[in-house]
């Protein structure tokens, strides 16, 4: 990283605009000629104070003009990184992994069902049973559908004689995924690899048109789920439906800074949101 610091231009005595912006503008140039990778962490507030002669304060006010042009994101204890959507959304199983490099991991999803979850933790959990990452405590909690009730999604499109049927298919896939979740997290304290590891699934009585997965309290990943019709088998017979499809949708990211900018306020609702259904409208999934 020192030697990356190195490279980067200096100030120009004669440049009448401020030391702040004239760093901003070499950072700049550097996120986009990719000197600085998407997803890569920029050199320390102190290694640039050193490097340009200036206060870290001056720093602090060239990263917070990268951030408002949304080429950096800040995170608490860890420093400024390129934001990996500068040019389109981020996909979620690398993050997941990170969250599990620290001590304490922390994962709320609200979603349709929790098969991209399920799939993204796999890679982990298989770390921590070869003790490749060494995590004290994890927890996941879970909200999706009841699909034990009449909701627009999924629903059968040509009469309510197959809506049970599609909703038990619905409820099928989702218990698959998430239980699956639960056990792997559980198994993993009843092994004593992990100091304290809980998994909850809760269901609500709405339908869910969005994902959201909120990463160690300091990230936020938000996607829309588009409703579309399909055909799908139930009996041997095939049933138009009107479904949400949620795998491989784009998801934005949110990270919590230093500053209070529209990323942090975000990272901050979400979990507010989160803990809100949590505690009023859901309940424990039944067996």
């Amino acid at each position: 990283m020192n030697g990356v610091v190195e490279s980067l231009d200096g100030l120009d005595p004669d440049d009448p605009r401020p030391a702040s912006q004239q760093i901003a503008n070499v950072l700049r140039a550097a996120i986009l000629t990719r000197r600085f990778q998407p997803g890569e962490r920029l050199p320390s507030q102190n290694e640039l104070a050193d490097r340009y002669g200036v206060a870290r304060e001056t720093v602090k006010v060239a990263l917070r003009v990268l951030r408002e042009e949304r080429l950096i994101v800040s995170r608490q204890g860890s420093g400024a990184f390129v934001r990996a959507q500068t040019e389109r959304p981020v996909g979620l199983r690398p993050h997941i992994e990170a969250a599990f490099e620290r001590q304490h991991v922390s994962i709320d999803f609200a979603g349709f069902s929790s098969e991209t979850l399920h799939g993204a933790l796999t890679e982990p959990l298989d770390k921590i049973r070869a003790g490749r990452l060494t995590p004290e405590s994890i927890a996941v909690r879970i909200l999706v559908p009841d699909h034990s009730q009449p909701a627009a999604v999924p629903s059968a499109i040509d009469g309510p004689e197959n809506d049970k049927a599609v909703r038990d298919r619905a409820t099928r896939i989702s218990r698959r995924h998430s239980e699956a979740i639960v056990d792997s997290v559980r198994e993993l304290g009843e092994l004593g690899l992990v100091r304290s590891a809980t998994a909850e699934v809760r269901t609500h009585g709405t339908a869910a048109l969005f994902k959201v997965y909120v990463l160690n309290n300091s990230e936020a990943f938000f996607g829309f789920y588009p409703v579309v019709r399909h055909t799908v088998t139930i009996a041997q017979e095939p049933v138009p439906i009107f479904d949400v499809m949620g795998k491989d949708i784009p998801l934005f990211q949110f990270a919590v800074g230093d500053e209070e900018d529209l990323a942090t306020q975000y990272v901050q609702q979400a979990r507010a949101w989160f803990d809100s259904v949590w505690t009023t409208i859901a309940h424990e999934q039944q067996p």
